[in-house]
């Protein structure tokens, strides 16, 4: 069964034993030879998909052109036969295994369409792949690896997630993607606990960074920041396989992260952790997005889907006088008005602003019942008359229930959505609840195999051809049974051009 442990902040005379700190604990999960649970398989293989989904969509926009370019400058060294890049013929190209992991992060992180973990912190759990996957095409490592040190991953960010928050202390989520992807390089390469308890160590020091990358005006950094942990993942891990130690204790020491980043020197965390023999299971608490935007914003899409269809007249800004949208902390304070951003309500805003901001993505899904990755956050789209007056006249606000319901262990009972109340000019009212989004394994409607093989041939549609799309599905449903040498098979050939951006140093 999952122990929780407890972690505390130790005075330097304290000299707290190397296998009572987190990141030991952690690295014992990433030894334990325990099996993969066949549902854990069929996850992994479908989040590998997803991955491959959302990083095809994303493969000539800024942020990843500017990534490939500079991955591209880095040859694979004497190590291994090095990684591929999405959109890229690994036969003819492949590159250092931590620019692959960089590269491909980017471009699986770009539309912020992939899957997710909400807890005490939040995060995209699937940003473990490109690093694990980057790793063992360079080593020649086998399927069976890869599930295993995919689940590794998952696990430790999403153990963390449950228990240690980040961003009420303004520190950017990806700083537990550090510990997690080294952890699961550390179980793709079947290293000793020593070595990735020293990986771990370094995967977080070097990934810890403020929460400015998701707030006000938010830029391109917002695709490259789990990217960047990643990065920094891979280069951990090769560190501590060359004998070099990382900062003891990481998480427990009097100048370490709990102390002076986090609840501070009186602190005190339970993080949940398998037991030594039990099924590494995190990946099942994890889902993915049907709509490119905040995961939080998944339910109040659905449901403005179902309004658009039922309810055509809220669509007409003359017909409402405010649309409030009761929930979670959360979801009040990072998307919504509580954030306190007037960019969330500028015309002009970035992408990146516009999919955190639940007051514009509810309208525009209002009045068009249905939602693109690229056309809903166009610049026409955004700053059409009347959507800006409809925007206007949506809030957000908190609600006690909804809160408790966001940071519920229940899973049967834990919810991302809220309450609606509508006011109309004619002086009625409207009020309508949904909990989780249709695709949600609680959902109207759960993603299975197939909607992920939908999303993957809906996003690559144009841009890689049938062919290829058959072929890299195959390979990726036998993920178990590929051998040594073959994870190249994951890669995707793009049938479109790739752009080129504006050079820099390498």
């Amino acid at each position: 069964m999952t122990v929780n442990h407890k972690v505390r902040v130790y005075r330097s005379e304290e000299n707290l034993p190397r296998e009572e700190q987190l990141a030991y604990k952690m690295a014992l999960v990433a030894t334990d030879p325990v099996e993969v649970l066949p549902e854990v398989e069929e996850m992994v293989i479908n989040r590998v998909i997803d991955n491959a989904s959302v990083a095809i969509a994303s493969l000539n926009r800024g942020p990843i052109i500017s990534a490939r370019d500079q991955a591209l400058t880095h040859a694979a060294g004497p190590g291994g036969s090095g990684a591929g890049i999405f959109g890229v013929d690994a036969a003819s190209k492949k590159v250092s295994p931590e620019w692959a992991a960089w590269a491909n992060g980017v471009a699986v992180r770009e539309l912020d369409y992939h899957d997710t973990f909400l807890a005490a912190e939040y995060s995209h759990p699937g940003d473990n792949i490109p690093p694990i996957l980057a790793v063992a095409q360079h080593v020649g490592s086998n399927g069976r690896d890869l599930i295993r040190g995919i689940a590794t991953g998952y696990e430790i960010q999403v153990d963390l997630v449950k228990a240690i928050c980040l961003h009420k202390h303004k520190i950017d989520h990806v700083a537990h993607i550090g510990p997690s992807a080294s952890a699961g390089i550390g179980t793709l390469l079947g290293l000793d606990t020593e070595t990735i308890f020293q990986a771990i160590g370094q995967g977080l020091h070097t990934t810890t960074a403020t929460r400015q990358s998701r707030k006000g005006e938010i830029s391109t950094w917002k695709a490259h920041a789990p990217a960047f942990a990643g990065k920094m993942a891979v280069e951990a891990v090769d560190r501590a396989m060359r004998g070099q130690t990382s900062p003891v204790p990481i998480y427990e020491g009097e100048d370490g992260v709990i102390a002076w980043m986090l609840d501070g020197p009186e602190a005190l965390y339970e993080v949940p952790l398998p037991e030594a023999g039990e099924a590494k299971r995190a990946i099942l608490d994890t889902y993915t997005k049907e709509h490119s935007a905040e995961y939080q914003a998944q339910a109040w899409i659905d449901l403005a889907r179902k309004l658009n269809r039922e309810h055509p007249e809220f669509a007409h800004p003359e017909n409402i006088e405010s649309i409030v949208l009761h929930t979670s902390h959360h979801t009040h304070y990072v998307i919504g008005s509580g954030a306190n951003d007037p960019q969330k309500y500028d015309p002009t805003a970035t992408r990146e602003t516009l999919d955190h901001s639940i007051p514009y993505i509810f309208t525009v899904m209002l009045q068009d019942g249905e939602w693109d990755h690229v056309g809903s956050y166009a610049p026409e789209r955004a700053q059409r008359a009347d959507t800006v007056a409809l925007w206007h006249k949506v809030t957000t606000a908190e609600d006690a229930e909804w809160t408790r319901r966001y940071h519920s262990n229940d899973v049967a009972e834990k919810a991302f959505g809220g309450r609606l109340e509508i006011k109309l000019t004619n002086g009625e009212t409207f009020s309508e609840e949904i909990a989780v989004a249709d695709a949600h394994p609680l959902g109207a409607r759960p993603f299975a195999r197939k909607d992920y093989i939908g999303k993957f041939r809906k996003l690559a549609e144009g841009k890689v051809s049938e062919a290829e799309q058959n072929r890299f599905l195959e390979a990726a449903e036998n993920l178990a049974h590929l051998k040594d040498g073959e994870l190249d098979a994951l890669n995707i050939t793009a049938s479109i051009e790739l752009e080129t951006g504006k050079g820099g140093i390498f």
